[in-house]
This record gives C-alpha cells, structure tokens and sequence, in this order.
C-alpha cells in the first residue's frame, strides 16, 4: 500500500479519453505460461486484495485467480510479489502474511503468518539471494526467509519503517522510510552483510527513501520521495564497494523504477515515462506515449520478450483498474482488466 497515494491523487490524477479493454472470458489455467500474474492492493482496510492471472495475447483472464486456486480470499492490501526458483512469494500487508505458491501452476504451498507477540510486522517488500528471501516490516526489521524450511530463521534490526530493498555485493541495501512518522520522516539506507546478516553501517540518503533497485554492474540506486512539498522525489546512487552516496544531483522527479536491461532503467511519474541509461548516468529518452490517456499511473512493468511496456492504470484508486500495454515507442497496443490498484507483474512466457 502506498501511504500517501491520497495525498498525491490530485496531481496524478490526469484527463481521460482512455482507451478500456472488453472484458475477457475466464481461462482454465493449469500451469502459469504465456501470461502473466498482477497483483492488485486493494483498498487499505478493505480485505480486497487480488492476484490475476491474464493469458498473453488472447486476453483471456481470471480476475481472482488467488481465490480460484486457494478457495480463499488472498486479504488486505497486497504489497510485493517475486518469484525466486520455483516458488512465488506474495506480502500481504495490512493482513501481515506472506503466501508461498507454486510458480509453475501457482499451488499454494505456505501462508506465513508475520507476527511478533501477537502484534502485526506489516511487511512490506521482498529481495532474494543465497536460498534466502528478505522480508521488509514496518515494525523496524528485516526477516530472514530460509526457502528450504519455509520458516523465519532472524530478524533484523534496520532503521524505522523500512520499505524497499536489494542485493549487491553480498550486502543487502534497505531503505528506511519513517514514513509513519510523517513528515519527520527518515532518510537513511541500512547496509547488511548477508555472511553475518549483521547491519554495517547507515548511509544517509535524503528524506524518505523508498524503492531501492540493483542494475547489472552492481550500482544501487534509491529513491528519496522527499515531503511532498519543498522537497521533491529525487534519485540517489550508490557505490557498492565503498557504500558511498555518489550521485546525488540527479535533478528529474521520479515517482520509481523499473528494470529494462543491462544497461537501461526505466523511471517515471506522473508526467511521463523515460529511459535513463547506466553509461551516461542520465534519462537519454523520454517514452512518447499519450499520458492524458492513463488516468493514475500506478506501476510500470517490461516485458523483455515482446520488448513492451506494461503501464498499471489504478483509475483514482477506488475503481477496477487497467492495464495498457504499449511498444517501446509510445504506441497504445491493447489493454486487459485489472482489480483495485495493479501494482506488480509477473511475467511468464
């Protein structure tokens, strides 16, 4: 869930003229192939979080394929989905459970739940590495997920509210939010050592950081969402070897990120949508699609097999959202429905 997503919806909220898929029959889907999963919050509070399931290029979907195969409703506000080897991690936050499906016929295997002493961790965010998943909780820690035994082997103590995080170097790079704390937010990214899953040190990084990505080389970028007012969002590099801050001048906003190749990233906001580039350490090309067409950008995936962009419309966050596909020049392909608020895809061909 994104906290602030109500205090932000004017300013995403853009003109419509959209073009709205047909809705698509209901597939039987025996194994996850030529398609992809979406992961759908909800509405905080609201137990309405999905998982679809949309057959590439057919159309066809299942809006509540977490339901079909568990027979159960999948809780309240999903927040991060990653497959890592053959399983598929899900964090459900408000409900504070982690689910483990199959990614090879999403079977459910586990549901996690994550308490201490009776009280909700609120995770938040996935990373993997070394058989191990990493688990962001609001409650101030990082879980350790051993995926052999399913079970949380440590916990860890970052900074406050921690929300996304990666691997590089053998270390774990987590950024602490402080977001409940709103507007003395945080500003800092925990380091830890994966051989000691001991935190090294704290390197601070601007007001707020959220989202954390790793690209090829190792570089670690971070976004600093600021206080939504005199301080903008703005991106934060760093150095793995030294864990040192060393771009810190980027001056474009950037609401995330998301990986396209080795040597490109993609990164928007409202505004739009462009491609920053790891060599000159600067957006080389601004995507051109029709913005006044997506009414709340709300996420952005690429599928690296059709080379296509995958945009989250969340349609002001209390509608059935949609996805619109488009090519990597701009152009509108298709579009497929979606539940409250799609955040996250996960593709599989």
């Amino acid at each position: 869930m994104k906290y602030f997503s109500l205090i932000i919806a004017a300013t995403l909220v853009l003109a419509s003229c959209k073009e709205d898929p047909q809705e698509p029959f209901v597939p039987n889907v025996q194994n996850l192939e030529g398609g992809m999963l979406v992961l759908c919050e909800g509405l905080f509070q609201h137990n309405n979080a999905a998982i679809n399931w949309v057959s590439l290029p057919s159309g066809s979907s299942d809006p509540n394929f977490f339901e079909t195969k568990t027979g159960r409703a999948l809780g309240d506000t999903g927040n991060d989905m990653m497959r890592y080897g053959d399983k598929i991690y899900v964090v459900v936050n408000v409900s504070s459970t982690i689910e483990i499906m199959s990614a090879i016929d999403f079977t459910p295997i586990l549901q996690i739940e994550m308490t201490d002493n009776g009280q909700p961790k609120q995770p938040r965010s996935l990373a993997s590495a070394n058989g191990k998943v990493y688990i962001t909780c609001y409650d101030g820690f990082v879980d350790v997920l051993d995926t052999a035994t399913l079970s949380i082997d440590q916990r860890i103590a970052v900074g406050e509210n921690p929300e996304g995080l990666a691997v590089s170097n053998n270390k774990l790079y987590v950024a602490n939010s402080g977001g409940l704390n709103f507007p003395d937010v945080d500003s800092t990214v925990s380091v830890i050592d994966l051989n000691t899953l001991n935190e090294l040190q704290k390197i601070t990084v601007g007001l707020n950081p959220g989202g954390v990505m790793v690209n090829d080389a190792g570089d670690v970028f971070v976004i600093s969402r600021g206080d939504y007012g005199a301080n903008p969002s703005r991106l934060r590099k760093i150095d793995p070897t030294t864990d040192q801050v060393i771009n810190a001048s980027y001056t474009f906003d950037i609401s995330a990120m998301t990986s396209m190749s080795a040597t490109d990233m993609l990164v928007y906001d409202a505004a739009g949508v462009y491609q920053f580039n790891f060599q000159t350490d600067a957006i080389t090309t601004t995507i051109p699609m029709n913005m006044a067409t997506i009414q709340t950008l709300y996420g952005l995936a690429y599928h690296p097999t059709e080379n296509a962009l995958y945009v989250m419309d969340a349609m002001g966050y209390t509608n059935e959202g949609v996805i619109r596909k488009y090519d990597i020049n701009g152009n509108y392909l298709t579009g497929y429905p979606a539940g409250l608020n799609p955040s996250k895809i996960l593709f599989f061909d």
